[in-house]
């Protein structure tokens, strides 16, 4: 079965290759006028997971992930909208030049070809996948989680329809329903076919993917990020960036899980800290000096074990550590950060500076959220995923992320001398 939906992925990427732009913004308004008019059913097969999910008991995060609203399904459906009108980066020209030799000779964008994807319970992942990789040319293998099957079915049948609506082979984008965790042994074995991999979930499937995978694989996604409050910050202005980094939507990855305090300010920031995350509902871990600060509070507060520091909480959990200085506060993110989002806090621009040079992740921050670290965000659309390698793309993977480039040579019956 894999084998034969290599094969046809790889035959209709040719033809996607030099699909025109036009054509690809069609099937994507259809996509879109879809999953508005499909909405219930769509809502209705989403209900299906969320029930299976509470009888077998899965874990809170992962129920967030997967739930489905009439506003996050309306949100998806203008993301597509939005994708279709950015422009379309195949055949863009990158630089041009001739050479001593007069060979003229161009850099163009091209599609990389055969994507294919491994996630767990996003059903919106379905979706942006789906767009972003049609947009740019490419052929997608889905391969979504059991907690999502039937919501994924219904999403792959609106993507489907609205292939057919301009006339243009499903293989474009398939989808394996079984969820059978052989066949994603198999499926990272499929490098005949298969030009690129992107698995999206939790650090035990990128470690599966980076160690038995014969397909480049990029990986990312896992945000154990940090903010670092800087000596003087103000204290409310802090407090709300903080806010919103762990509590706005704390399953994502681009949320904060480790807060570093300059020693000078911990005593009365941490006590502010409190007051404002006991609202919020947040669990505080605190480390040795920051913790008998954190019990004259309300918030819950818990001894920190190293352990905690590696720890992608995705939950309403945040440690809490109190640091020398700038110094302490590169070091321990080098140390535990996944090269995610980083963030400072600051109003010393010398410190600013240094933060932004020294601290090597995808996405670093002077005085604002980490929650930026999103694809919409950044003007994308939408993402495949947040890179946090640096080949050959880093940071939210919109629409240029999935190219790659082309040389082409034109001459006069040119021959080397």
């Amino acid at each position: 079965m894999l084998e034969k939906i290599g094969q046809n992925a790889t035959n209709i990427s040719y033809d996607l290759a030099i699909l025109s732009s036009e054509r690809k913004n069609n099937v994507l308004s259809w996509i879109a006028h879809y999953l508005d008019k499909d909405s219930r059913l769509i809502l209705e097969a989403n209900n299906l997971d969320i029930q299976e999910a509470f009888k077998n008991k899965i874990a809170k995060d992962m129920l967030k992930r997967l739930a489905l609203s009439p506003e996050s399904l309306l949100n998806i459906a203008n993301d597509v909208r939005q994708i279709c009108g950015l422009e379309d980066p195949v055949g863009k020209l990158i630089h041009s030049r001739i050479l001593n030799s007069g060979l003229h000779l161009e850099c163009r964008c091209v599609p990389l070809g055969v994507v294919a994807i491994i996630y767990e319970s996003r059903p919106n992942v379905t979706i942006n996948s789906a767009v972003l990789c049609f947009k740019t040319g490419n052929a997608v293998i889905l391969r979504g989680g059991k907690e999502a099957y039937y919501t994924n079915k219904a999403l792959i049948k609106i993507i489907h329809k609205s292939l057919d609506k301009e006339g243009l082979s499903r293989d474009a984008v398939q989808a394996i329903t079984s969820t059978s965790r052989d066949l994603v042994g198999a499926l990272l074995k499929l490098d005949r076919y298969i030009d690129i991999l992107i698995p999206r979930g939790g650090a035990g499937l990128h470690k599966l993917c980076r160690e038995q995978s014969t397909i480049p694989v990029i990986t990312g996604g896992i945000g154990v990020c940090h903010i670092y409050l800087d000596e003087g910050m103000d204290c409310e202005q802090a407090l709300k960036i903080i806010v919103n980094a762990k509590a706005q939507h704390p399953s994502m990855c681009n949320t904060v899980e480790t807060l570093l305090v300059h020693q000078h300010d911990a005593n009365y920031f941490l006590q502010e800290l409190s007051l404002c995350m006991h609202k919020m509902e947040v669990s505080l871990h605190g480390c040795p000096r920051s913790l008998p600060i954190l019990s004259q509070g309300p918030a819950v507060h818990i001894p920190l074990k190293d352990a905690d520091l590696d720890q992608e909480w995705l939950s309403l959990d945040l440690n809490v550590m109190v640091v020398d200085g700038l110094d302490d506060a590169i070091k321990h993110i080098r140390h535990y950060g996944s090269h995610h989002s980083d963030a400072i806090l600051t109003r010393n621009t010398k410190n600013a500076n240094r933060f932004v040079r020294e601290v090597d992740s995808s996405a670093v921050y002077v005085n604002a959220s980490t929650r930026f670290t999103d694809g919409g965000q950044f003007g994308l659309g939408a993402e495949i995923a947040v890179s946090t390698q640096k080949l050959h793309a880093r940071g939210p993977m919109g629409l240029d992320a999935l190219t790659t480039y082309k040389w082409i040579g034109s001459g006069n019956d040119l021959v080397r001398i």
